[in-house]
């Protein structure tokens, strides 16, 4: 005889169904350009290179971000292969941790109903199913301040004076924010409990954390990389810290203008339609009183959330992933604007389900219809063409425009060589690819020699073992010298150097072109 089901194992197999759908589809898609080709080839590169200290794109030292996302890139890399499923897999298991202290956290404080429909409110919104697999750090980042804000907020909420072990906890994962992504793993969850412990009036609490345990562990976790990498590179610190955070936020020269009231749709747009039901001021007030948590919680959530927006909302650049934070305490309020105003409804459950699998209809819309809108600016054909043609030692040229998925589809052994004016290019560059470049460059005077002028082009036709990769219409192509068209892809155009010319004895024997290379059948080549 079959044993049911209890109510707290139903919630755990949603969660794993969640997150296996969340897999699912992160397999249906290829990389998207810039930046999964950018955070992805780093993370390839710093495997190929064995260099675990020094995150580099194009062999060149790129020091945006920590290295947490490329440290776990690389791992996945070496386990499961050079694919893209390979690097979601880093993201998916960071929103996995963010559903699973959420769903924890919820249950304690309102009980298990409230605590499997937040789970399922979060797993089955936009902000999981489709930024839980794209790879850059914004849900590493997020996941880690959620934790760290639970932690602390329970060890606060646990007597006259904190729990030792959860705060412990709480430094830790500021320690992993940090080293995600910077001083924010640290402002975010810091900045929301100092002002929760105001309005709760339980500053006093803080005098009683385990300060020095706990800044000891997170000295240990998130300082060794820091301070090897100043020992190594003495600005990096002025140019991480100063140059790509306090500027960025306080500059308005920067990418991606918004209105301040861009994180508000994001909001709305990431948690569709379940938002709705946070903001609803109607409901039923027959709720069990034990039912109801304590308004200390309820001002969390709310102070979580209003301190994040408010904070990203000021600077002049904005990126949607940047609100990812506050997805955890609006999904809970979601789940208990639902139980006010829906639970004792009648077919509330089909109504709850059905908005649900529109959720997933419209992740899986989306995710499928990628590639093909994508088609133009990525090199995925091309990189095929070069990866199957190319041998390892050759050297690949490009201009005008930086194909950032290349590398990693082709599974080049060797950086590109990039052509620009540099010299003016430092003069007037915006914040795009070429200052990612350039201002890497100043930290390796070796890895500069990546960065020719364009003149090169020429003499680099006549040489075998070339090769040039171009956008489809750009100027450089018109009056090209010593070079032939090989493959012309959906977007982008590649030509081989006119002095190339086939391995002949025992090296055409054992040429297989790049392992980016697959034959027929899809075998991917040694």
């Amino acid at each position: 005889m079959n044993t049911p089901l209890s109510e707290r194992q139903k919630s755990w197999l949603a969660l794993a169904g969640l997150w296996l759908l969340l897999l699912l589809l992160a397999a249906l898609r290829p990389l998207a350009v810039p930046d999964e080709g950018r955070y992805g080839e780093i993370g390839r590169w710093m495997l190929q290179s064995g260099d675990w200290l020094t995150p580099r794109l194009n062999g060149i030292p790129f020091f945006h971000k920590p290295p947490y996302l490329y440290w776990l890139e690389a791992i996945s890399l070496a386990t499961f292969g050079i694919n893209e499923l390979a690097l979601r897999l880093v993201p998916a298991l960071h929103v996995g941790l963010m559903l699973v202290a959420l769903y924890l956290s919820a249950r304690a404080i309102s009980g298990e109903q409230v605590a499997r429909r937040a789970a399922m409110m979060l797993g089955t919104s936009l902000a999981f199913l489709l930024g839980g697999q794209y790879i850059n750090h914004d849900m590493l980042v997020a996941s880690w301040i959620g934790v760290a804000i639970w932690c602390f907020a329970f060890a606060f909420m646990a007597g006259a004076k904190p729990d030792a072990v959860l705060a412990r906890f709480g430094f830790v994962a500021c320690a992993l924010g940090m080293l995600s992504k910077g001083l924010i793993g640290i402002a975010l969850p810091g900045m929301v409990l100092l002002v929760w412990l105001l309005w709760t009036r339980q500053l006093r609490k803080m005098l009683y954390l385990p300060w020095l345990s706990g800044l000891a562990l997170f000295a240990a976790i998130a300082l060794p990389w820091f301070v090897i990498g100043q020992q190594k590179y003495p600005q990096l610190f002025n140019y991480m810290f100063i140059g790509q955070q306090f500027n960025r936020y306080t500059a308005a020269t920067y990418n991606n203008p918004q209105p301040w009231w861009f994180y508000l749709a994001s909001v709305l747009l990431l948690l569709f339609p379940w938002i709705f039901f946070a903001i609803n001021p109607f409901g039923r007030t027959g709720e069990k009183e034990a039912q109801l948590p304590a308004s200390q919680w309820r001002s969390l959530c709310w102070i979580w959330a209003g301190v994040i927006i408010i904070f990203f909302s000021i600077p002049h650049s904005k990126l949607i992933g940047y609100v990812l934070p506050v997805m955890p305490a609006l999904a809970l309020l979601s789940a208990l604007g639902w139980q006010r105003s829906m639970s004792q409804r009648r077919h509330a459950g089909r109504i709850f389900a059905a908005l649900c699998g529109l959720n997933v209809v419209i992740a899986l819309i989306i995710v499928t219809q990628v590639g093909p809108v994508t088609r133009d600016s990525r090199t995925q054909d091309l990189a095929q063409a070069l990866a199957c043609a190319a041998r390892p030692g050759d050297t690949v040229y490009v201009t005008d425009a930086y194909p950032y998925d290349l590398p990693f589809y082709a599974q080049t052994r060797k950086p590109m060589v990039v052509l620009e004016d540099w010299p003016q290019l430092r003069q007037q560059a915006g914040d795009g690819w070429q200052r990612e470049l350039f201002e890497g460059a100043d930290f390796d005077a070796q890895a500069a020699r990546w960065l020719q002028l364009p003149a090169e082009l020429a003499s680099a036709g006549a040489r075998p073992g070339n090769w040039f990769v171009a956008r489809k219409g750009s100027k450089s192509a018109d009056h090209l010298s010593g070079w032939k068209l090989f493959y012309e892809g959906a977007g982008w155009t590649l030509y081989q150097s006119g002095g190339a010319s086939a391995p002949e004895g025992p090296e055409a024997a054992q040429h297989k072109g790049l392992p980016g290379c697959k034959d027929q059948r899809g075998n991917q080549g040694q």
